[in-house]
């Protein structure tokens, strides 16, 4: 199976944790797996559930992932969102398990089908966005090799619900990218440029540079617009650092501060502490 790239926010370990941490209260840990010969594996028992799920956290933190699927996996089956998702991850990049896209695509879809704004946990919806996320990226490629083929009405569904309902960043990034390469849906660069603006202004890197570029690059652009272009390169690139699957925004940045002119620069500057400024209020 060839990969295939899901762009979905990926939280770490430490946020994935203290999403757990959020979602339940202190309580009864998981109750130990049972001891038997020294020969003999006996199958973990869990207590309920969230016990199961805090040992599938516990797990991975240690690094012991045979634990952690399994716990998350009894979790899961349970209906808990969160290792529903945390096993998409896994499986979506090879983390701990083997890489599995169809898999990954299925925890994905089972937590946005039993998503219920009346009756969820506040607390999870960032985990449900995210899974939305994934299942349109999932949709709007299709997997090679198997029943899930690109439906790029689905996928524009999926972005869609997760942008208008839940501001998700990443979600208004997708709906941008799919209306400005006319995929799967009329171009067009007028509503590319508001979710791009949405999603940029909530400090999302790629947003910030495709913006920028496309700002900065247009040859119509009035200088102050060209200047706000530069402001938004500016951000994405102190953001990325030097990872190399971001070398694009790399080379953005630094194409268009070496055709930008003094003023633009210097307004570009300006714009980007009034930015900081509201965004630390």
């Amino acid at each position: 199976m060839s990969e295939a790239r899901v762009p979905h926010r990926r939280l770490g370990v430490a946020a994935f944790v203290a999403i757990a941490a959020c979602a339940f209260a202190p309580g009864a840990s998981a109750l130990e797996p049972q001891t038997g010969a020294a020969t003999v594996a006996v199958a973990p028992i869990f207590k309920d559930p969230r016990a199961a799920l805090r040992q599938g956290i516990q797990g991975y933190q240690n690094g012991d992932f045979a634990t952690s699927v399994k716990a998350l996996k009894y979790a899961a089956d349970e209906g808990q969102p969160l290792a529903r998702w945390k096993l998409g991850q896994m499986y979506a990049s090879g983390d701990g398990v083997p890489n599995d896209h169809i898999k990954a695509y299925e925890y994905f879809t089972q937590i946005t089908r039993a998503f219920d704004f009346d009756r969820s946990d506040p607390r999870e919806r960032s985990i449900v966005a995210s899974a939305f996320v994934s299942v349109g990226v999932y949709d709007l490629s299709g997997i090679p090799n198997s029943g899930v083929r690109r439906n790029a009405d689905r996928a524009m569904e999926m972005f869609h619900f997760a942008a208008t309902n839940f501001g998700d960043a990443h979600a208004q990034y997708q709906l941008a990218r799919m209306y400005l390469d006319g995929n799967g849906v009329k171009r067009d660069g007028r509503i590319a440029l508001q979710w791009l603006s949405t999603a940029a202004d909530k400090n999302h890197v790629e947003a910030q540079a495709v913006l920028g570029n496309l700002l900065f690059v247009s040859k119509s652009s009035p200088s102050a617009r060209r200047a706000r272009g530069l402001m938004y390169l500016i951000l994405a690139r102190e953001a990325v650092g030097a990872k190399p699957e971001e070398q694009w925004i790399v080379d953005q940045y630094e194409t268009a501060m070496g055709s930008a002119s003094e003023p633009e620069r210097q307004r570009a500057h300006e714009e980007l502490g009034a930015f900081l400024k509201r965004r630390s209020r």
